[in-house]
This record gives C-alpha cells, sequence and structure tokens, in this order.
C-alpha cells in the first residue's frame, strides 16, 4: 500500500476518532484496525453504517480505518464521517449529495461531565423531607 495513492481523513464522534484512508479498487473493501470490517463489529448493522456513503453513491474504494476510542456504535459513526470527508476530497462534486444525507456532519451530542454537589451530570441526591 506504501506505493498505492490514498487519501486521509478523521472522523470523530462522542471519543471516538477514526484515522481512514480510501485507495483506489475494484469492490469495496473495509478493514478496520487490521481485521475485516464483519470481523471487527458486532453487528452487521453497523457495518451497514460504516459503508454508507459508498453505498450511497454507488463507488468503490478499498478503506482502511484505524479506529481508538468509543464504543463500537460510536466508531462506525466515525467512520463513515472521515470516508464522507475523504470522498468529498477525491471528488468534490459529492459534496451535495453527502451533506443531504446528513454524512458531512459530526454529531455534536456527548456525554455531559458531572457536576459536584450532584450525583450525576444533573441527577441531585434523593430529597427527604424528614
Amino acid at each position: 500500500m506504501a506505493d498505492k495513492r490514498y487519501t486521509e481523513a478523521v472522523g470523530r464522534r462522542k471519543t471516538a476518532t477514526a484515522r481512514v484512508r480510501l485507495t483506489d479498487a475494484k469492490t469495496s473493501s473495509m478493514t478496520v484496525n487490521g481485521k475485516t470490517a464483519e470481523e471487527y463489529f458486532p453487528l452487521p448493522g453497523m457495518v451497514r453504517v460504516a459503508f454508507a456513503p459508498l453505498q450511497v453513491l454507488g463507488v468503490s474504494y478499498a478503506v482502511s480505518a484505524r479506529v481508538r476510542g468509543g464504543g463500537h456504535k460510536a466508531q462506525a459513526e466515525s467512520i463513515r464521517l472521515g470516508i464522507s470527508r475523504a470522498i468529498v476530497e477525491l471528488v468534490p462534486e459529492q459534496r451535495k449529495d453527502l451533506k443531504i444525507r446528513g454524512f458531512l456532519k459530526r454529531d455534536p451530542r456527548a456525554k455531559e461531565r458531572k457536576k459536584f454537589g450532584l450525583k450525576a451530570a444533573r441527577r441531585a441526591p434523593q430529597w427527604s423531607k424528614r
């Protein structure tokens, strides 16, 4: 893979970060942290989430992703964002199609921090009248 040209992009979701590399290929294939996507993700739905930009556009690339942090679902969504960003870098005309489907938007939701005096982010200690 050192002699092949690739496009790299980063995708994030919650605490998961994916570094994605796209290489031209005849058929779409994906490796995640050295394993195939089917081996890495426990559910087939997560593989579909990660492959969504390629399926929607009907293009084929060999995808290599390095993912850290978060759970499997957040990792799949971070890979999806990374693939979308890399495709836009390669083919800027595809930006509109990806943007309409929400693949270029980073999901801003994350765990809220715990505040002092509370048991969780917003959960107050149980109140007792007497």
